[in-house]
């Protein structure tokens, strides 16, 4: 896995899906600010970076849960990656909202997941956890067992490893902040003493200044 890890990490930068900007920082929808910005959703405008994200979570999925018997996305950025993933295992695929619509059936999850089913989620990006887990808990709510999520990246934050450890939920990602600095660094995107910067900035996200 690590290989994958990677070449992935590799293949974003490449692309330009994540950019390092230490001395610029990003503003989140959160309102934190952050050297760091990732949009795994551009990976989609690839053809052939999208059929490695398809196949290598649909591996992912197959190695980690081998149990699964369907496929849910996360809205809204890893809907296409989820119906890729599901398409690739033939399995059923949904998605959930952020939240229900406000008009016609008020549906949180769009779709249709049998009470009983063994569900995989598909995440495109793991930041905090928060809405990855919301997810979680809306399938669970429906009468289905996650057994476990697959993401394409994780920044890692410590707050969202002790948020998936109290929800029980495994998580198993293409690739993540180690590797993707790791290769910045290698590449000369960034030079050493930015790599201070990025790492106290991912200790306490939203206080770093």
């Amino acid at each position: 896995m690590d290989s994958i890890k990677k070449t992935f990490a590799a293949k974003l930068l490449d692309v330009r899906a994540i950019k390092l900007q230490p001395n610029s920082p990003f503003t989140w929808a959160s309102g934190w600010k952050s050297p760091f910005y990732c949009d795994n959703r551009k990976t989609l405008s690839y053809p052939d970076l999208r059929s490695f994200v398809k196949v290598e979570l649909a591996h992912a999925v197959l190695e980690n849960f081998p149990e699964v018997t369907a496929i849910a996305g996360v809205a809204t950025g890893a809907i296409a990656q989820g119906a890729l993933v599901a398409d690739e295992l033939c399995l059923p695929f949904a998605y959930v909202r952020s939240k229900p619509k406000d008009h016609g059936l008020e549906n949180l999850i769009e779709g249709n997941l049998e009470p009983g089913s063994k569900v995989v989620v598909v995440e495109d990006l793991v930041s905090t956890g928060g809405s990855s887990l919301k997810a979680v808990e809306a399938i669970r709510n429906n009468g289905c067992e996650v057994i476990g999520m697959v993401a394409s990246y994780t920044y890692g934050f410590p707050v969202a490893e002790q948020a998936f450890k109290e929800a029980g939920v495994k998580l198993v990602t293409l690739t993540d902040y180690d590797h993707v600095v790791a290769h910045a660094l290698e590449t000369g995107y960034i030079k050493h003493e930015d790599v201070s910067v990025i790492n106290e900035w991912r200790k306490d996200p939203a206080n770093w200044k």
